[in-house]
């Protein structure tokens, strides 16, 4: 039952739900990891009916996963039903806070380079966020031919520094990160990653102090291998705030932040018939 004292290598922690034959005999195109906590089902119904659909693209392989922590000693008897109805769940036992998002991340990147390494792509998202994935996949990915490697993109985060007020939610102690500016980094609401990269990012972890702003972290593992973010081929793709629907707009998109359960739905289904503006 891990918590942040623990050696934050992921070989520290188990898989409680795995999902070892979700890639099995198939390469996908793309695979999205979605953060989650135990108690949002509703949200994920929804992911599942909307954005997060595997069939979302005609003739495109998308494998989707919600990635967990534990949240107490005992197993979670509704989640372990959840999992072996729909089999799109992942959960180590590092405990599910926010400190360990790092850890969260680190446990996907680490079951895509163990079970799903020939993937094109991967994405890391959170639950409050909408995707259009149709977007991301048909406008984005899919004309980048062939799959390229060590790419990464999203909204690009560049020249932050470390935040030392105790009261902001992302305040780092000098301690955990002594340097003056961070590496670039992408948002942790929504980034892509060549399937390569997984594995990279892992082996990197393993050498990279830790710490646990999670997008920051990211980062810091790609600079240490040397990978350059590739900035999106426009600024008002990847969103870290809630964009006001329209569907004109949100057809050119690919992330919009703190949506809504019912948002999800809501905004996929007015979206799909509407293609135009």
């Amino acid at each position: 039952f891990g918590n942040k004292t623990r050696s934050t290598s992921t070989q520290s922690f188990k898989f409680i739900i795995n999902e070892k034959e979700k890639c099995k005999d198939k390469e996908p195109f793309l695979v999205l990891l979605i953060a989650t906590r135990a108690a949002e089902i509703q949200l994920r119904d929804s992911i599942r009916k909307a954005w997060g659909n595997e069939s979302v693209v005609a003739g495109v392989e998308v494998v989707r996963l919600f990635m967990l922590g534990v949240e107490s000693k005992d197993p979670n008897e509704v989640l372990l039903r959840e999992s072996e109805q729909y089999h799109d769940i992942i959960q180590q036992d590092f405990l599910d806070t926010y400190h360990n998002l790092s850890l969260k991340t680190l446990m996907g990147m680490k079951w895509v380079a163990s079970y799903c390494s020939g993937t094109s792509f991967v994405m890391k998202t959170d639950s409050d966020v909408f995707v259009n994935t149709m977007y991301l996949i048909e406008k984005l990915l899919r004309p980048l031919s062939p799959p390229p490697q060590n790419y990464f993109t999203g909204c690009l985060m560049k020249g932050h520094k470390p935040i030392r007020n105790q009261k902001s939610k992302w305040y780092i102690s000098k301690e955990e990160y002594p340097g003056d500016s961070y590496p670039p980094f992408c948002s942790g609401t929504g980034y892509i990653l060549s399937g390569d990269l997984a594995s990279k990012i892992v082996n990197a972890s393993v050498r990279v102090k830790h710490v646990h702003l999670e997008d920051v972290y990211v980062g810091l593992c790609l600079n240490a291998i040397g990978i350059q973010i590739v900035p999106p081929p426009s600024y008002s793709l990847f969103n870290i705030y809630k964009v006001p629907f329209s569907p004109c707009r949100y057809n050119n998109i690919i992330t919009s932040h703190h949506i809504g359960t019912y948002e999800h739905i809501i905004y996929w289904e007015t979206l799909r018939k509407s293609y135009t503006c």
